[in-house]
């Protein structure tokens, strides 16, 4: 009995481990599924079974299933351990907070390329030659006119020679 225990203790951690990871990388449906079936596994009111639904829940969310994230973080909400129930209210918080408008301006329209057989889509992708057009040539050169121009000698420069010298004499004398 210990080790039948034991084996679907570690084949839920490996499930949980595989949700977390399909989520981190976008993969919602996948992760939902690893995270359900690590959750079946697990005990509801342990600590790691705590945690895989609260990524679940996280997977929910991302995958659009607004209603079952909130029904189960409302069952979280009452898990022993206090920092799975935390989680949960925040969570919960975040979940029920209304929805603001956004402005068309701050949004980029991406066009959708699924309706697109994939002859069309590799004619439009693939790039243009390139034709080598010749520059044109202006006909004169702008010219700037010096009395618009600070001519005055800079004391920068001299300053900037001076200090090069004497970092140069400085290290030179370290030498020996």
């Amino acid at each position: 009995m210990r080790n039948v225990s034991d084996q679907s203790l570690e084949i839920a951690r490996k499930r949980y481990q595989a949700g977390r990871f399909a989520f981190e990388n976008g993969q919602y449906r996948e992760a939902i599924e690893n995270l359900e079936k690590a959750s079946a596994l697990l005990t509801r009111n342990s600590r790691l079974g705590g945690e895989a639904q609260i990524w679940l829940v996280t997977a929910y969310e991302a995958a659009g299933r607004n209603e079952e994230a909130i029904a189960l973080c409302k069952q979280l909400q009452r898990h022993p351990y206090s920092e799975i129930n935390k989680q949960a209210r925040r969570l919960l918080y975040i979940l029920q907070a209304p929805k603001l408008k956004r402005p068309s301006e701050w949004m980029t329209e991406i066009p959708d390329l699924g309706a697109l057989s994939d002859n069309e889509s590799k004619m439009r992708i693939a790039p243009n030659p390139t034709k080598s057009t010749p520059k044109k040539k202006t006909a004169e050169p702008e010219f700037v006119d010096l009395s618009q121009v600070n001519t005055k000698d800079n004391r920068f420069i001299w300053v900037a020679l001076i200090t090069i010298g004497v970092i140069i004499s400085y290290l030179a004398w370290l030498a020996f």
